[in-house]
């Protein structure tokens, strides 16, 4: 059984910040919903999927009308959407590294419940330099038994790593972080400045050839948005510093991109970064709000190296209020903003219960992909770029007001008929001949007609490629 409402329901609050028509009934409508089941949830994550994947879908088939002059029809399976919220890529004779390090998880406090994110070497250093303690599991648990939440939570943020109590929705709800997240929209959007359209070797088939989408994003909802741009022809660059690394996600977001690496440290390589985003046609981040100003690489600035430029950026806590420039990721908002409290009472659990999906950053993901898209929409109209910003605090505000009160009670979100387990049925065909040895990719989760996603590259390194451009194939 599919649960319609709750999906157009959704569908409809995730709409773009301008139309491409005053008329606000040419907004596009919910695509056809096929498949049948549902992640097993306290909050609608199936129909969170279905909605999100469906934005992006609609945002491109929207693109292609405007190009083109008919805008195809879009559908979405639920089933593959909720298997793409997870993971889409399942290895052949090898196997993916571990998305988590050893210290990364949920402990108890002397007053509640804290997670760490550690994923990262200089986040886990950070928290293990409050704690006192080496990377030990046991030994973390034991010291963080001593400290009262919140205090731990300061501390390692002061100190430059990434924590979060956990609060419940009506704490969150109350938290002067809570209050400027649900005031904030959907989506920030400034107009840009007017500049070339580009993209001028696109087809109906390949509606995004020609476009340069340059990639600053890592775990999760970036890379994510990118896949997607690439999936219909889109030329990704994505740069990395040398330090950085997340081999258990590479494989799954790398599809359709190359990968490359700049030092900002280095003035020349900061200046080729400048190179690159005069040339771009979409750029996507996820820095916190004052890093890329610190570089000379600020909103405005980068207007005026690419006048026309489409600039998509994500932050963890939202773009206003005191935790706007907090370092953040999914699991960590969701033990801030009360859903994995909700998932805990939900389901009588003794520790938090997150959602079983990163339903954050994937749809933060695919709605920043629908951003970009609306706003190369908007550039074929007007020649005019644009900015958006998205976080995932407000992408999981969305989600918790279609489901629960703020006292969080749970609302009535549809079937809960469990999806049937995957099948080989669900692969794709083809083999991808990944960096890392053979692998299948699940099929599409949506289809835009006449519009196939398929990818250019297989999944490949960090810093496997050049940072320059690639030469245009005719």
């Amino acid at each position: 059984m599919n649960d319609p409402f709750t999906i157009s329901a959704l569908f409809h609050a995730m709409r773009p910040p301008t139309s491409l028509r005053a008329d606000q009934s040419a907004l596009p409508q919910p695509p056809r919903v096929q498949g049948a089941g549902s992640l097993t949830s306290a909050f609608p994550v199936t129909a969170f999927a279905t909605a999100s994947i469906g934005r992006a879908a609609q945002a491109l088939a929207g693109y292609v009308g405007a190009r083109f002059g008919q805008q195809p029809a879009v559908s979405v399976d639920r089933r593959l959407a909720s298997f793409w919220f997870g993971t889409s890529l399942r290895a052949e004779d090898w196997q993916v590294p571990d998305v988590r390090d050893p210290v990364t998880g949920d402990y108890r406090t002397r007053d509640g419940w804290i997670r760490l994110h550690t994923n990262a070497p200089h986040h886990q250093a950070a928290a293990l330099s409050v704690l006192n303690v080496g990377a030990d599991h046991e030994k973390v648990a034991q010291a963080i038994a001593a400290w009262q939440a919140n205090d731990l939570e300061e501390a390692i943020i002061q100190a430059g790593g990434c924590a979060a109590m956990m609060r419940s929705l009506q704490e969150w709800a109350q938290h002067p972080q809570g209050k400027s997240v649900k005031a904030e929209p959907l989506f920030h959007f400034e107009e840009g400045r007017p500049g070339s359209v580009g993209g001028n070797l696109a087809t109906a088939e390949r509606p995004l050839a020609g476009i340069k989408v340059l990639d600053m994003t890592r775990v999760l909802a970036g890379p994510v948005s990118t896949r997607f741009l690439a999936g219909y022809g889109a030329q990704v660059l994505r740069i990395d510093p040398p330090f950085w690394t997340e081999p258990g996600m590479v494989p799954e977001v790398t599809l359709g991109k190359r990968c490359a690496m700049l030092d900002f440290r280095e003035a020349q390589q900061l200046e080729q970064a400048r190179v690159l985003l005069a040339q771009a046609d979409v750029f996507v981040h996820g820095y916190r709000s004052d890093v890329l100003d610190r570089l000379g690489l600020g909103a405005q600035a980068r207007q005026v190296i690419r006048p026309g430029l489409i600039d998509v950026c994500l932050d963890a806590y939202g773009w206003t209020g005191p935790w706007n420039k907090r370092r953040g990721f999914d699991s960590l908002v969701q033990m801030s903003n009360g859903i994995a409290w909700a998932g805990m009472q939900h389901f009588g659990a003794d520790k938090p219960t997150p959602l079983p999906v990163q339903a954050l950053d994937q749809a933060s993901g695919y709605l920043m992909a629908a951003a970009a898209l609306q706003g190369l929409t908007q550039r074929l109209h007007s020649a005019t770029g644009s900015i958006y910003r998205l976080s995932l605090a407000r992408t999981g505000e969305l989600l918790v007001s279609q489901s629960h009160d703020e006292t969080g009670t749970p609302g009535n979100h549809g079937s809960q008929e469990k999806l049937e387990p995957e099948t080989p049925a669900d692969y794709a065909t083809e083999t991808e001949h990944t960096d890392w040895g053979p692998a299948k990719r699940l099929k599409p989760p949506c289809k835009v007609e006449g519009v196939p996603m398929k990818w250019d590259y297989p999944a490949n390194a960090l810093r496997s490629s050049l940072a320059q451009w690639e030469t245009p194939r005719h």
